[in-house]
């Protein structure tokens, strides 16, 4: 589910979910005027041409593949922004954040770039599985802000790595198993940003088995604490 939120005219989210091949992906698009909307869209087409382009589900393949393949596919994104700067001046600034997962067997294969995250939720424990590229999380791992202040800070909102800022970009991936009654869940910071991660667990555990449902509820929830951004998840169930 995908909202604008209560404060944005656009929507610069994009999403791709194609259970069929088992490929789920956000991007959050940045620049504002400099078409933000432009890049994320860039970034999730070259993820699905990717994936189509190399042929079979992600089952087919060992989790060191696929995390080849999804690492590639960011890179054909962080590509097409570069060179859709270089021909359309106005666009210049634009870019993305990106978190995509792959689900190969019993693994799921996460890529990420910026601050759009993965959590996953088991046994009534949620884990954030990746880390933000953002000012504020260098801040907490240097120990100069906490998590709470974080949350807040006016430049919480400043990405360290991002699709389309520089011709090449570092892809983080990580591997996670898939185990009977595990929510996976997938967000840009439009969401992060307004729930505390107490927050999204309590949904999570109350919905996850209706995956439509906790999108709904994560979605409103967020625009009643503000909606400052535009607001988009992924939910994944897999049954007990």
């Amino acid at each position: 589910m995908s909202d604008v939120g209560r404060c944005r005219k656009v929507n610069q989210d994009m999403f791709l979910l194609d259970e069929a091949v088992g490929l789920y992906a956000i991007a959050d698009g940045m620049g504002g005027h400099a078409a933000g909307e432009v890049a994320s869209d860039l970034a999730i087409n070259a993820l699905a041409g990717s994936w189509r382009q190399n042929g079979s589900p992600a089952d087919d393949r060992p989790t060191g593949e696929v995390g080849e393949l999804l690492r590639e596919a960011l890179s054909e994104g962080n590509r097409r922004i570069c060179e859709s700067v270089v021909t359309r001046s106005e666009w210049r600034g634009m870019g993305t954040t990106m978190v995509a997962m792959a689900v190969t067997g019993e693994r799921a294969v996460i890529a990420h770039v910026g601050d759009s995250r993965a959590y996953l939720l088991r046994e009534g424990e949620l884990r954030l599985l990746t880390s933000d590229h953002s000012w504020v999380n260098e801040q907490v791992k240097l120990g100069l802000l906490t998590d709470e202040q974080a949350h807040r800070h006016p430049m919480r909102n400043i990405v360290t790595r991002a699709l389309g800022n520089q011709p090449e970009v570092e892809v983080d991936l990580m591997e996670e198993s898939v185990q009977p009654g595990d929510v996976f869940f997938l967000c840009s910071d439009g969401l992060s940003g307004m729930l505390h991660q107490d927050e999204i667990q309590e949904i999570l555990t109350e919905h996850g088995a209706s995956p439509r449902a906790a999108c709904e509820e994560l979605v409103q929830r967020a625009n009643a604490h503000g909606g400052e951004d535009n607001i988009t998840v992924i939910v994944l169930s897999r049954d007990a």
